[in-house]
């Protein structure tokens, strides 16, 4: 028996000191509901998850521009739906200015109201969207993914020479031979209409796909990096209750290593 060395108390420390680092660990681990406390606690996975939530907070900007451009193609298809019921009037008082029973008097009222439907659609045409043109010869990209690749958003343009053409000066219904014209030019402005309102519909068909497309991924990384950081606490609880219990065994264990040098004395006295 030796006074000097107390191995078996070094022994107790040491056992106390390595479980009570693991009790602070997991209580870490619970205390924060994640795993990974610590880039110590899994390096590899730490870099995994650290660009995992990179790429999410990007797919969720992403879903906000998609989200952004589906909100500007139903204003615009809003805005067509209108110049519709315009130019389907322009035609109508076209066709009623051909009447020959009329005067060119009676013509010339109903190119009053031709003239300010004219004047409805050029204004539209003109029309933005939180400053960005919804009419012009120029489509937009819309970014699709955490990685910035675009979709090539359709232009509706309603500065085109069709809708220019049914909407001058010139075109008017003041006369049977003016109002063949302008029947004439109206039936095309509608043809073309038809057209730009499928493309915008076609638009909103992709933008919707890709906003799906967005949400699934999203829902798959989340539930990817759940599994790299998110701590089980039924599992964390049980290891949490072992050191807890460790600690204060060793914690007893260490008082009685130094207890047992004083049974010298008895041998000496």
């Amino acid at each position: 028996m030796v006074i000097k060395t107390n191995v078996s108390a070094i022994t107790a420390s040491r056992n106390l000191m390595e479980t009570s680092k693991g009790l602070s660990a997991s209580l870490a681990r619970l205390s924060s509901g994640s795993k990974l406390s610590n880039p110590s606690d899994n390096a590899g996975g730490f870099a995994v998850s650290m660009r995992l939530d990179a790429q999410l907070n990007r797919l969720a900007a992403a879903e906000d521009n998609v989200g952004n451009a589906l909100s500007f193609s139903q204003t615009q298809d809003g805005y067509l739906k209108k110049v519709a019921k315009a130019l389907d009037r322009l035609g109508e008082l076209a066709m009623l200015s051909l009447d020959e029973t009329k005067s060119n008097v009676d013509r010339s009222l109903y190119n009053t109201e031709f003239v300010n439907l004219q004047q409805f659609v050029i204004k539209t045409s003109e029309r933005d969207f939180n400053g960005v043109s919804m009419f012009g010869a120029n489509g937009i990209g819309v970014t699709i993914d955490s990685d910035a690749n675009t979709f090539s958003y359709t232009s509706c343009d309603l500065t085109s020479t069709t809708f220019s053409s049914a909407t001058s000066s010139t075109c008017n219904i003041t006369t049977t031979a003016l109002a063949t014209t302008a029947l004439g030019t109206v039936k095309a402005a509608l043809n073309e209409l038809a057209s730009q309102r499928a493309r915008v519909g076609a638009n909103q068909s992709a933008l919707t796909m890709y906003q799906d497309q967005i949400g699934t991924l999203r829902d798959n990384l989340t539930a990817a990096n759940s599994r790299i950081k998110d701590v089980d606490v039924a599992e964390e609880s049980t290891t949490y209750a072992k050191y807890n219990i460790l600690v204060q065994s060793g914690t007893a264990m260490l008082s009685q290593a130094n207890t047992t040098s004083q049974s010298v004395l008895r041998l000496l006295g």
